[in-house]
């Protein structure tokens, strides 16, 4: 487990979000792209991580999948909740023809993913989980996002500057694939990146 805390002061945390005052907000994701997501919604909160294995029973399909791991990411913070700390847990999935195209293990699986992507449209999941000690919210986000075809030598080059190790479908859509590669996006564009902020904004105010 890590830990750290962001604190921020804003209007938006003064007048929109006023009822979370009396929580103490952890975001259980060591993921970069959703901490610098839930930053720009202007709350303070934590940062903490639990190891927990990203696996699910085999009947599940689509947003049931992300829906059941941001569950069990927050199951795990179980015993570290008390009356004032509220919780958020993530997971998302890339969805192509109903395969779950997951992280990459190493760079041939990079690349046969991004190859299978090429020319393509495919679905990005997020599955969202709220927990307080008194209640718990889980939804999930879709987006549909089209890439242009893929050339071998753009593929190569982006599985050589950039790491698509830790992300669902080999890629970050925010990165120079997403700069060059994506012709449309139907959907949240911060969905693709891994936290549907709009949604989860709308949530937290009507908590």
């Amino acid at each position: 487990m890590w830990y750290f805390c962001i604190h921020i002061s804003s209007e938006v945390n003064q007048l929109m979000l006023a009822n979370l005052y009396n929580y103490s907000i952890i975001l259980g994701s060591g993921s970069p792209r959703r901490k610098e997501l839930l930053e720009g919604i202007g709350i303070p909160f934590s940062v903490q991580t639990i190891d927990t294995e990203e696996s699910y029973p085999d009947y599940l399909r689509e947003a049931a999948i992300p829906e059941f791991l941001a569950v069990k990411k927050a199951d795990a913070f179980t015993n570290l909740l008390d009356d004032t700390t509220l919780l958020i847990t993530a997971d998302t999935i890339v969805l192509l023809d109903d395969q779950v195209l997951g992280k990459p293990g190493d760079k041939e699986e990079a690349r046969a993913i991004l190859t299978q992507l090429s020319g393509r449209v495919h679905q990005v999941i997020t599955g969202v989980c709220i927990t307080t000690k008194q209640r718990r919210k889980t939804f999930h986000v879709v987006s549909e996002v089209r890439f242009a075809p893929l050339q071998e030598d753009e593929i190569e080059y982006y599985l050589t500057h950039f790491s698509p190790y830790d992300k669902a479908g080999s890629y970050g859509i925010q990165e120079w694939i997403g700069y060059v590669g994506v012709e449309q996006i139907t959907g949240s564009f911060y969905n693709v990146m891994g936290l549907p902020v709009q949604r989860l904004y709308c949530e937290l105010k009507n908590w």
